[in-house]
């Protein structure tokens, strides 16, 4: 009985606490739900606080996705969504080192996340297709949202180069 209450709470965990079942674009939902989190976790413990997490979500997420995995066919199930979390915050800490965050930073980083994970350029498809797939489930993310960062990064130097 207690290992179905664990792989129940991995499932839960691996879904983004849940925000993976609702009901169509699971990934965005995904990141919508990581943004008042990433919003908390900045405006209580700072930029360092959201790196930390970041860090510690994504070491947690990989170790969840590999039993949720095993007991499942699909390899990239559209409802794991801890990985979005991952990327989305990742965005919004990359780009707050070098812009204040505000509401609508965290708006642009969302959109700018979503666009390179929906988008998926090199070289994040190739990565979605690398070997063990929980690697690959988190890892396509992360680079989603380090080019996402990048992208707004630029943007807004350029924006106050005019």
């Amino acid at each position: 009985m207690s290992s179905t209450w664990a792989l129940s709470f991995l499932r839960w965990f691996v879904a983004g606490f849940g925000s993976g079942w609702l009901p169509k674009a699971p990934g965005t939902w995904g990141s919508l739900a990581a943004l008042p989190v990433a919003y908390f976790l900045y405006f209580y413990w700072q930029l360092e606080g959201l790196i930390m997490a970041t860090g510690i979500l994504y070491a947690l997420g990989c170790m969840a996705c590999m039993p949720v995995l095993r007991c499942m066919v699909e390899q990239d199930p559209s409802w794991i969504v801890v990985d979005e979390w991952v990327g989305q915050w990742l965005c919004i800490a990359m780009v707050a080192m070098y812009i204040p965050l505000t509401i609508a930073v965290m708006f642009f980083c969302f959109l700018a996340f979503r666009l390179f994970d929906i988008w998926k350029p090199f070289p994040i498809r190739q990565i979605e297709h690398w070997g063990a797939s929980w690697w690959a489930i988190m890892f396509d993310d992360v680079v989603a949202g380090i080019m996402g960062a990048l992208f707004l990064t630029l943007l807004s130097w350029g924006y106050h180069a005019i």
